[in-house]
């Protein structure tokens, strides 16, 4: 089974995220809301995540799976999304437009990956 090319475009996306979890730690861990445990230990797993669900995207007999564990990790993050909404240090610099924004995006990468479901 041929996976499609946009496919392919998500995984790149994602494992480059997730790469950049380990690479800018300090930028990921800065907007884990306070409220989570051990930001640092759940920064890890993000990006590990990120990054197998990215490998697994390309693999077409879990490539669905994959992307259902894509979905998951957009809903589990989204609490970062208000945070950084919420609290002028977790902003960085970005205006609460750009912000509020971010929040219907997840929705259009939830919906990409629903696709391949």
């Amino acid at each position: 089974m041929n996976l499609p090319w946009h496919l392919y475009v998500m995984a790149f996306i994602y494992f480059i995220a997730g790469i950049n979890h380990f690479r800018n730690p300090r930028l990921y861990i800065k907007i884990i809301p306070p409220s989570f445990p051990n930001p640092k230990l759940l920064n890890i797993i993000s990006g590990l995540a990120e990054v197998l669900l990215a490998i697994g995207l390309c693999i077409a007999s879990i490539s669905n799976y994959a992307a259902w564990g894509i979905i998951a990790l957009l809903i589990a993050v989204f609490p970062t999304h208000l945070y950084m909404y919420f609290n002028e240090k977790a902003r960085m610099g970005l205006p609460k437009w750009v912000l509020l924004l971010r929040m219907p995006l997840q929705l259009v990468l939830i919906y990409w990956a629903f696709q391949y479901t």
